[in-house]
């Protein structure tokens, strides 16, 4: 493993934020990645297409390389974060396969891609992707299984070209279990998944459908990563650190530090809840809220309350914030937890 596994982390997800003049949270240009349609590209002649595409990932990848070089400046507690998928447009597309394939492509992706595992390892960078919803490898339809392995392959490649896959989480890979086929359907894919993606994937719990027990069934070949807030919307629990179930996550990777996603509910939806108190999912259910609602990530890490119930769990585990504000929640979440620490 690369990243010090002395060191507590707080990351983000795939964009750095600023607030602009307005007032708004919004991109910064020059870090960030961007893309073109399939529509477009399909108007195009193809070899005008085929260049503007390859331009379009290479600019995605010089970005990524500078949201990484950003990070690399920060305390080291927060030298962590997950990046984009959306760096090679089409790219399990049927038709754009053979380009993408082709050996001078490849040999331009890992040249363009090898410099960014560089700088994350150097500056103890840990780093991760999470593929889209729609990779489903769980699924009960086996074309949906193939595309979704071919998906998951994709990021592995990513992850190939930086250096990545040579030893046993020296990046995360993160999915859900998600499909009708269930834990033995997840674990027939895995069987069928490269060296690579076999040592970089984990999988999460749900809110709605597999929860965390359900995933501990996979965590004699997979790490598990808790999603502390779909649990909470799953189950109503807080779940303390010294749940034995904690424990069999801990296990579950093997000497490599663990990973949580922690996230809170929109500040929109609990309108003038207390943020000294928890909120209470049976009682919010029965006043008339929607989990559907509930499930949805905050701007910032508004509740106090649910903040400090998180950090008993930074002790043992990275935190991965999922919020809409990004690097800027992040950032005020580990000014909190770092406060707590005096």
């Amino acid at each position: 493993m690369y990243t010090n596994q002395n060191i507590k982390r707080i990351g983000f997800a795939c964009k750095w934020a600023e607030i602009n003049k307005k007032g708004e949270i919004s991109s910064v240009e020059g870090l960030n990645t961007g893309g073109t349609t399939h529509a477009w590209a399909k108007r195009q002649i193809r070899e005008k297409a085929e260049e503007k595409v390859l331009d379009v990932a290479r600019r995605n990848i010089v970005n990524t390389h500078n949201l990484i070089k950003k990070v690399a400046t920060l305390d080291h507690r927060m030298r962590m974060v997950r990046l984009t998928s959306d760096m090679c447009s089409f790219y399990t597309m049927d038709d754009w396969k053979p380009f993408w394939q082709s050996s001078t492509v490849r040999n331009l992706l890992e040249h363009w891609f090898a410099p960014l595992g560089e700088t994350a390892r150097n500056n103890d960078v840990r780093v991760s992707f999470h593929p889209d919803q729609f990779v489903v490898l769980a699924s009960d339809r086996p074309e949906v299984v193939n595309k979704s392995i071919e998906e998951f392959e994709y990021h592995v490649d990513m992850a190939r070209w930086m250096g990545y896959g040579k030893k046993f989480q020296d990046i995360k890979i993160n999915v859900h279990i998600s499909g009708r086929a269930g834990v033995e359907g997840f674990r027939q894919a895995y069987k069928r998944l490269s060296d690579e993606a076999r040592s970089s994937i984990t999988i999460e719990n749900e809110e709605i459908s597999y929860g965390l027990n359900d995933c501990l069934q996979l965590s004699d070949i997979i790490p598990i990563v808790l999603d502390i807030h779909h649990h909470f919307i799953y189950s109503g629990e807080y779940i303390k650190r010294t749940d034995p179930r904690i424990e069999a996550i801990i296990r579950s990777w093997r000497g490599v530090r663990p990973v949580i996603h922690y996230s809170v509910s929109r500040e929109d939806i609990l309108v003038g809840h207390d943020p000294d108190i928890l909120p209470n999912l049976d009682t919010l259910l029965e006043t008339g809220f929607k989990k559907q609602k509930l499930r949805a990530h905050s701007d910032y890490m508004w509740s106090k309350a649910v903040n400090d119930w998180a950090n008993t769990h930074w002790a043992w585990a990275d935190c991965m914030v999922e919020a809409k504000a990004k690097n800027l929640a992040s950032f005020k979440l580990f000014e909190y937890w770092k406060s707590l620490e005096v």
